[in-house]
Protein backbone atom coordinates (compact mmCIF):
# COMPACT_ATOMS: atom_id res chain seq x y z
CA UNK A 1 0.00 0.00 0.00
CA UNK A 2 1.42 3.20 -0.54
CA UNK A 3 2.31 5.84 2.16
CA UNK A 4 0.01 9.00 2.32
CA UNK A 5 3.19 11.02 3.37
CA UNK A 6 6.02 11.95 1.99
CA UNK A 7 8.99 14.00 4.03
CA UNK A 8 10.36 16.46 1.62
CA UNK A 9 14.25 17.93 2.75
CA UNK A 10 15.40 20.32 0.49
CA UNK A 11 19.56 19.45 1.07
CA UNK A 12 22.47 22.16 0.35
CA UNK A 13 25.07 23.10 3.11
CA UNK A 14 23.27 21.37 5.71
CA UNK A 15 26.20 19.65 7.57
CA UNK A 16 26.85 19.46 10.82
CA UNK A 17 23.10 19.23 11.50
CA UNK A 18 21.43 16.72 8.90
CA UNK A 19 22.70 13.32 10.86
CA UNK A 20 20.15 14.74 13.52
CA UNK A 21 17.33 15.87 11.43
CA UNK A 22 18.12 12.05 9.32
CA UNK A 23 17.71 10.19 12.61
CA UNK A 24 14.87 11.55 13.80
CA UNK A 25 12.70 10.38 11.02
CA UNK A 26 14.35 6.98 11.29
CA UNK A 27 12.84 7.24 14.73
CA UNK A 28 9.56 7.69 14.22
CA UNK A 29 6.55 5.86 15.81
CA UNK A 30 5.12 5.20 12.70
CA UNK A 31 6.93 4.45 9.78
CA UNK A 32 4.63 4.51 7.35
CA UNK A 33 6.16 7.38 5.20
CA UNK A 34 8.88 8.27 2.17
CA UNK A 35 11.89 10.51 2.43
CA UNK A 36 12.38 12.74 -0.64
CA UNK A 37 16.04 15.03 -0.38
CA UNK A 38 16.26 17.03 -3.34
CA UNK A 39 20.16 18.14 -3.05
CA UNK A 40 21.87 20.72 -4.38
CA UNK A 41 25.61 20.40 -5.22
CA UNK A 42 27.53 21.69 -2.25
CA UNK A 43 30.75 20.78 -0.99
CA UNK A 44 30.61 20.56 2.53
CA UNK A 45 29.65 16.95 2.76
CA UNK A 46 26.12 16.87 2.67
CA UNK A 47 25.86 14.71 -0.36
CA UNK A 48 28.23 12.58 0.71
CA UNK A 49 25.93 12.04 4.09
CA UNK A 50 22.84 11.85 2.64
CA UNK A 51 24.06 8.94 -0.28
CA UNK A 52 25.58 7.05 2.63
CA UNK A 53 21.78 6.70 4.74
CA UNK A 54 20.90 2.88 3.71
CA UNK A 55 17.07 2.72 3.82
CA UNK A 56 14.56 2.05 1.48
CA UNK A 57 12.31 5.09 2.05
CA UNK A 58 14.79 7.56 0.99
CA UNK A 59 14.64 8.90 -2.55
CA UNK A 60 17.31 11.16 -3.28
CA UNK A 61 17.42 13.85 -6.38
CA UNK A 62 20.45 15.58 -7.27
CA UNK A 63 20.64 18.67 -9.22
CA UNK A 64 22.79 22.01 -9.25
CA UNK A 65 21.72 24.87 -6.90
CA UNK A 66 18.25 26.41 -7.43
CA UNK A 67 17.24 27.73 -4.42
CA UNK A 68 15.13 27.06 -1.84
CA UNK A 69 11.57 27.90 -3.64
CA UNK A 70 12.87 25.63 -6.48
CA UNK A 71 13.32 23.06 -4.46
CA UNK A 72 9.89 23.03 -2.40
CA UNK A 73 8.29 23.10 -6.00
CA UNK A 74 10.42 20.37 -6.55
CA UNK A 75 9.32 18.47 -3.94
CA UNK A 76 5.68 18.90 -4.33
CA UNK A 77 6.09 17.39 -8.22
CA UNK A 78 8.26 14.45 -7.51
CA UNK A 79 6.52 13.27 -4.49
CA UNK A 80 4.60 10.49 -5.19
CA UNK A 81 2.00 10.68 -2.20
CA UNK A 82 -1.01 13.30 -1.20
CA UNK A 83 0.65 14.87 1.28
CA UNK A 84 3.88 16.54 1.54
CA UNK A 85 5.48 17.35 5.30
CA UNK A 86 8.00 19.65 5.48
CA UNK A 87 11.72 18.98 7.25
CA UNK A 88 14.45 21.39 7.00
CA UNK A 89 17.94 19.53 7.42
CA UNK A 90 18.62 21.83 10.86
CA UNK A 91 15.55 20.64 12.74
CA UNK A 92 14.15 17.83 14.38
CA UNK A 93 10.67 15.94 14.40
CA UNK A 94 10.04 14.42 17.41
CA UNK A 95 9.10 10.71 17.77
CA UNK A 96 5.59 10.87 17.24
CA UNK A 97 5.22 13.86 14.44
CA UNK A 98 3.98 11.26 11.94
CA UNK A 99 1.96 9.42 13.61
CA UNK A 100 -0.04 12.18 14.50
CA UNK A 101 -0.53 13.73 11.32
CA UNK A 102 -1.63 10.82 10.27
CA UNK A 103 -4.00 10.71 12.98
CA UNK A 104 -5.45 14.24 11.81
CA UNK A 105 -5.42 13.64 7.86
CA UNK A 106 -7.96 10.60 9.24
CA UNK A 107 -9.62 13.14 11.10
CA UNK A 108 -9.65 16.15 8.43
CA UNK A 109 -9.00 14.81 4.82
CA UNK A 110 -10.18 17.96 3.19
CA UNK A 111 -7.46 19.68 4.87
CA UNK A 112 -5.17 21.68 2.52
CA UNK A 113 -2.77 23.07 5.30
CA UNK A 114 -1.75 21.13 8.66
CA UNK A 115 0.76 22.79 11.06
CA UNK A 116 1.99 22.44 14.56
CA UNK A 117 4.06 24.33 17.33
CA UNK A 118 7.49 24.04 17.49
CA UNK A 119 10.22 23.64 20.24
CA UNK A 120 12.91 25.97 19.84
CA UNK A 121 15.98 23.48 19.31
CA UNK A 122 17.55 22.18 21.89
CA UNK A 123 14.17 22.42 23.95
CA UNK A 124 16.59 21.78 27.17
CA UNK A 125 18.79 24.38 26.50
CA UNK A 126 16.27 27.20 24.58
CA UNK A 127 13.56 29.49 25.50
CA UNK A 128 10.03 29.11 24.17
CA UNK A 129 8.43 28.19 21.08
CA UNK A 130 8.16 29.56 17.41
CA UNK A 131 5.40 32.23 17.61
CA UNK A 132 2.29 30.74 15.27
CA UNK A 133 -1.17 31.65 14.88
CA UNK A 134 -3.50 29.31 16.69
CA UNK A 135 -7.15 28.79 15.86
CA UNK A 136 -9.45 26.87 14.10
CA UNK A 137 -9.77 26.85 10.65
CA UNK A 138 -12.25 29.85 10.12
CA UNK A 139 -10.41 32.03 13.00
CA UNK A 140 -7.30 31.69 10.56
CA UNK A 141 -8.99 32.41 7.27
CA UNK A 142 -10.56 35.61 9.03
CA UNK A 143 -6.53 36.45 9.75
CA UNK A 144 -5.95 36.81 6.15
CA UNK A 145 -9.67 38.20 4.88
CA UNK A 146 -8.86 41.05 7.32
CA UNK A 147 -5.59 41.51 5.67
CA UNK A 148 -2.87 39.82 8.04
CA UNK A 149 -0.38 37.54 7.31
CA UNK A 150 -0.57 34.01 9.13
CA UNK A 151 2.52 33.00 10.31
CA UNK A 152 3.39 29.53 10.40
CA UNK A 153 6.64 27.41 11.54
CA UNK A 154 7.26 26.20 7.78
CA UNK A 155 9.24 22.77 8.98
CA UNK A 156 6.05 22.19 11.05
CA UNK A 157 3.77 22.52 8.20
CA UNK A 158 1.95 19.48 6.27
CA UNK A 159 0.92 20.25 2.37
CA UNK A 160 -2.08 18.69 0.49
CA UNK A 161 -0.09 17.83 -2.64
CA UNK A 162 -2.70 18.37 -4.81
CA UNK A 163 -4.27 21.93 -3.42
CA UNK A 164 -1.19 23.29 -3.63
CA UNK A 165 -0.33 22.43 -7.06
CA UNK A 166 -3.74 24.21 -7.75
CA UNK A 167 -2.40 27.66 -6.43
CA UNK A 168 0.54 27.42 -8.36
CA UNK A 169 3.02 25.64 -5.79
CA UNK A 170 4.97 28.18 -4.19
CA UNK A 171 5.71 31.75 -5.89
CA UNK A 172 9.71 31.80 -7.27
CA UNK A 173 8.56 35.63 -7.75
CA UNK A 174 8.51 36.02 -3.94
CA UNK A 175 11.25 36.03 -1.58
CA UNK A 176 9.32 35.16 1.42
CA UNK A 177 7.31 31.79 -0.37
CA UNK A 178 6.52 30.65 2.80
CA UNK A 179 4.34 33.30 3.82
CA UNK A 180 2.63 33.94 0.44
CA UNK A 181 1.64 30.16 0.48
CA UNK A 182 0.13 30.13 3.52
CA UNK A 183 -2.74 33.34 2.57
CA UNK A 184 -3.10 31.84 -1.14
CA UNK A 185 -4.20 27.96 0.48
CA UNK A 186 -6.27 29.90 3.49
CA UNK A 187 -8.28 32.47 1.20
CA UNK A 188 -9.74 28.73 -0.72
CA UNK A 189 -8.61 25.76 1.53
CA UNK A 190 -8.50 24.30 5.67
CA UNK A 191 -5.50 25.19 7.45
CA UNK A 192 -6.14 23.69 10.47
CA UNK A 193 -3.80 23.72 13.58
CA UNK A 194 -2.42 20.83 15.89
CA UNK A 195 -2.01 22.20 19.01
CA UNK A 196 1.49 20.14 20.15
CA UNK A 197 4.85 20.54 19.20
CA UNK A 198 6.20 17.87 17.05
CA UNK A 199 9.11 20.01 15.81
CA UNK A 200 12.21 21.43 17.42
CA UNK A 201 13.24 24.02 15.71
CA UNK A 202 16.44 25.60 15.59
CA UNK A 203 17.56 28.94 15.20
CA UNK A 204 20.50 28.89 12.78
CA UNK A 205 23.62 30.74 14.06
CA UNK A 206 24.88 30.57 10.24
CA UNK A 207 22.09 33.09 8.79
CA UNK A 208 23.45 36.46 8.13
CA UNK A 209 21.90 39.05 10.20
CA UNK A 210 22.18 40.89 7.08
CA UNK A 211 18.71 39.46 5.60
CA UNK A 212 16.75 40.98 8.63
CA UNK A 213 15.99 44.49 6.59
CA UNK A 214 15.36 42.58 3.26
CA UNK A 215 13.13 39.98 4.99
CA UNK A 216 11.25 42.32 7.10
CA UNK A 217 10.60 44.40 3.56
CA UNK A 218 10.06 41.05 1.60
CA UNK A 219 7.17 40.04 4.28
CA UNK A 220 5.54 43.89 3.75
CA UNK A 221 5.44 42.79 0.34
CA UNK A 222 3.80 39.43 0.98
CA UNK A 223 0.91 41.70 2.59
CA UNK A 224 0.87 44.00 -0.04
CA UNK A 225 0.12 40.91 -2.68
CA UNK A 226 -2.66 40.07 -0.08
CA UNK A 227 -4.02 43.18 0.05
CA UNK A 228 -4.07 43.78 -3.10
CA UNK A 229 -5.72 40.22 -3.55
CA UNK A 230 -8.17 41.67 -0.83
CA UNK A 231 -9.34 44.80 -2.92
CA UNK A 232 -8.82 44.14 -6.51
CA UNK A 233 -5.96 46.55 -6.85
CA UNK A 234 -3.38 45.75 -9.60
CA UNK A 235 -0.07 45.75 -7.37
CA UNK A 236 3.00 46.81 -8.96
CA UNK A 237 6.57 45.04 -8.62
CA UNK A 238 8.41 44.84 -5.58
CA UNK A 239 11.15 47.59 -6.88
CA UNK A 240 8.41 50.08 -7.42
CA UNK A 241 7.06 50.14 -3.86
CA UNK A 242 10.30 48.47 -1.90
CA UNK A 243 10.89 52.45 -0.61
CA UNK A 244 7.46 52.98 0.75
CA UNK A 245 7.40 49.67 1.93
CA UNK A 246 10.96 50.63 3.96
CA UNK A 247 9.36 53.41 5.33
CA UNK A 248 6.57 51.29 7.11
CA UNK A 249 9.68 49.40 9.35
CA UNK A 250 10.20 49.77 13.35
CA UNK A 251 14.05 49.49 13.14
CA UNK A 252 13.69 48.97 17.11
CA UNK A 253 10.99 46.39 17.05
CA UNK A 254 13.63 44.34 14.46
CA UNK A 255 16.69 44.67 16.55
CA UNK A 256 15.04 43.79 19.94
CA UNK A 257 13.43 40.69 17.60
CA UNK A 258 17.17 39.69 16.31
CA UNK A 259 18.81 40.45 19.94
CA UNK A 260 15.94 37.74 21.44
CA UNK A 261 17.61 35.26 18.34
CA UNK A 262 20.87 35.34 19.31
CA UNK A 263 19.62 34.75 23.06
CA UNK A 264 18.31 31.70 22.05
CA UNK A 265 21.51 30.77 19.90
CA UNK A 266 23.46 31.55 23.11
CA UNK A 267 21.58 29.60 25.19
CA UNK A 268 21.75 26.63 22.81
CA UNK A 269 25.63 26.79 22.95
CA UNK A 270 25.54 27.62 26.54
CA UNK A 271 26.95 30.67 26.91
CA UNK A 272 24.59 32.09 29.47
CA UNK A 273 25.96 35.50 30.42
CA UNK A 274 26.07 36.53 26.69
CA UNK A 275 22.23 35.36 26.18
CA UNK A 276 21.34 37.12 29.53
CA UNK A 277 22.95 40.08 27.77
CA UNK A 278 21.16 39.67 23.99
CA UNK A 279 18.16 39.44 26.38
CA UNK A 280 18.89 43.20 28.18
CA UNK A 281 19.69 44.72 24.85
CA UNK A 282 16.41 43.17 23.39
CA UNK A 283 14.19 44.50 26.06
CA UNK A 284 16.75 48.14 25.85
CA UNK A 285 16.25 48.53 21.82
CA UNK A 286 11.95 47.56 22.14
CA UNK A 287 10.03 47.06 25.65
CA UNK A 288 7.02 47.03 24.08
CA UNK A 289 8.01 44.10 21.67
CA UNK A 290 10.14 42.78 24.28
CA UNK A 291 7.60 42.08 27.25
CA UNK A 292 4.90 41.42 24.36
CA UNK A 293 7.14 38.49 22.72
CA UNK A 294 7.32 37.33 26.51
CA UNK A 295 3.63 37.44 26.98
CA UNK A 296 3.00 35.46 23.91
CA UNK A 297 4.91 32.51 25.83
CA UNK A 298 2.64 32.76 28.69
CA UNK A 299 -0.63 32.91 26.98
CA UNK A 300 -2.26 31.44 24.05
CA UNK A 301 -5.63 33.96 23.84
CA UNK A 302 -3.81 36.38 21.42
CA UNK A 303 -4.46 36.09 17.76
CA UNK A 304 -0.87 36.10 16.47
CA UNK A 305 -0.23 37.52 13.55
CA UNK A 306 2.41 39.31 10.65
CA UNK A 307 2.04 42.29 9.10
CA UNK A 308 1.28 46.08 9.55
CA UNK A 309 -1.99 47.78 9.98
CA UNK A 310 -3.90 47.17 6.74
CA UNK A 311 -4.91 50.62 7.12
CA UNK A 312 -1.57 52.18 7.03
CA UNK A 313 -1.77 51.01 3.36
CA UNK A 314 -5.00 52.09 2.63
CA UNK A 315 -3.99 56.34 3.25
CA UNK A 316 -1.19 55.79 1.20
CA UNK A 317 -3.01 54.61 -1.71
CA UNK A 318 -1.56 56.55 -4.50
CA UNK A 319 2.27 55.41 -3.59
CA UNK A 320 1.12 51.69 -3.22
CA UNK A 321 -1.57 51.82 -6.41
CA UNK A 322 -1.03 54.59 -8.38
CA UNK A 323 -3.04 53.30 -11.49
CA UNK A 324 -5.84 53.19 -8.94
CA UNK A 325 -5.64 56.19 -7.19
CA UNK A 326 -8.64 57.93 -8.83
CA UNK A 327 -11.08 55.11 -7.80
Amino acid sequence: MTPLLTVGMPVYKSMPYLPEAIEGLLAQTCSDFNILAIVDDCSDGSIEYIESVRDPRLRIIRRPKGGLTSALNCMLREAKTPWLVRQDTDDVSYPNRIERILDYIGKYPDTGVFHSDADYHPKELCVGQFRCTRGNPKDLRKVVESGYLLTLCHPSVVLNIEKALSIGGYRQSVSVEDADMWWRMALQFYIRYIPEALVGYRHNPFQSTRLVIPQAVNGLYVQYLLLSQLWDFAPESMESVEPHLRSMISLKHLQAKEHLRNANILLSQRKYPRAIGQAMLSMYAAPDYFFRRVADEFRNSRMITNGVDPAFFLRRKADFWPSTASR
